[in-house]
């Protein structure tokens, strides 16, 4: 009898460590990382290559790049029912300078996402003039007087070259489409892009690679020629709107670790 009463304890422990055990390994929430990688048709884009690497745009000019950076805010995780569990805050991603890498400071859930989506850009709501400070230090404003003032999407700068100009150089800088004036008038359309990347399962601190083609800022719906559209484009509503349409082809989900 003492026998059976000492090994009644003995897998009592041992059910009882085992369960935290596996408590341990379950997390509640994990962390998210998201790192950016840009390539041009599939041809990797490094720091390196910033003023040195010439690539063939759709229109058939020769693109040299010299400062690329850009937004990407309100990383949104969707559940199946329908709810958004949204990190609130931002990234300036400066691809010139190798800064790549957005770690939010809030965790998620674990659990199996239908989508995870975020914001190139800024909303609406959210761009507001000289809110930032880290922004403002990086001149990412927009003039306030003539363009209705907050924070460009994305500052693409080089140079290009044809049969007829040679180091020619454009400013290929994204904003809200904006009617200059005083005051500037908004057009009724949205330049900031909405950009879902699909469905994720989160069990542990998670990876995302988020990758931009840069080519197709310059190609998709709209071939884009730099002999006519190279700089003063913010004050263009015109040119905002089709940044706006080829920017919906330019981002992808790379892989998830």
């Amino acid at each position: 009898m003492k026998k059976m009463i000492a090994l009644l304890i003995v897998l009592s422990i041992s059910f009882v460590s085992c369960g935290e055990d596996n408590d341990d390994n379950i997390k509640a929430s994990a962390k998210t990382t998201f790192n950016f990688s840009h390539d041009w048709d599939g041809t990797a884009i490094s720091t390196l290559d910033f003023e040195n690497t010439a690539y063939t745009n759709a229109n058939g000019e020769a693109v040299t790049m010299t400062r690329l950076r850009y937004i990407i805010s309100d990383v949104t995780f969707t559940k199946a029912n329908g709810d958004n569990i949204v990190i609130d805050g931002y990234k300036l991603v400066d691809v010139t300078n190798g800064d790549l890498t957005y770690n939010p400071d809030i965790e998620i859930p674990t659990g199996v996402y239908t989508n995870v989506s975020f914001t190139y850009g800024l909303k609406h709501e959210k761009n507001i003039d000289g809110a930032y400070t880290d922004l403002n230090s990086a001149s990412f404003n927009v003039p306030l007087a003539a363009l209705g003032g907050g924070y460009h999407y994305m500052q693409f700068d080089g140079k290009y070259s044809n049969t007829t100009v040679t180091d020619a150089p454009f400013n290929y800088h994204n904003i809200r489409a904006v009617n200059p004036g005083m005051p500037p008038v908004f057009p009724n359309q949205e330049t900031f892009i909405n950009v879902d990347l699909g469905p994720a399962a989160i069990s542990n601190n998670t990876t995302f690679e988020i990758k931009m083609n840069v080519a197709e800022w310059f190609k998709t719906p709209n071939t884009w020629d730099l002999n006519t559209l190279n700089q003063v484009l913010m004050p263009n509503a015109n040119a905002q709107k089709l940044m706006n349409e080829n920017g919906q082809n330019v981002f992808s989900l790379g892989s998830i670790n």
